[in-house]
């Protein structure tokens, strides 16, 4: 399901969007906008994670995970 919302954006924005979908790099100027929504809200739930993991301080389940995770992601291994 999909709901259809109207925003203002500054023209730069919408011309990077528009660049963003001539280029080929996104179907539609939804799409771009729905990508980076996306990756702010999976940012905010990993920041929230990372506070979890800083009180819970080391726990050597998740020491070998977190190197595999963060190698993984930088493409590092």
């Amino acid at each position: 399901m999909s709901t259809q919302i109207t925003v203002r954006l500054p023209d730069v924005l919408v011309s990077y969007i528009d660049a963003e979908v001539t280029a080929g790099e996104a179907t539609s100027r939804a799409a771009v906008v729905a990508r980076a929504v996306e990756r702010d809200r999976r940012r905010r739930i990993a920041e929230r994670d990372a506070a979890v993991y800083a009180r819970v301080g080391d726990d050597p389940d998740l020491a070998a995970f977190t190197r595999h995770a963060t190698a993984s992601d930088l493409g590092l291994d």
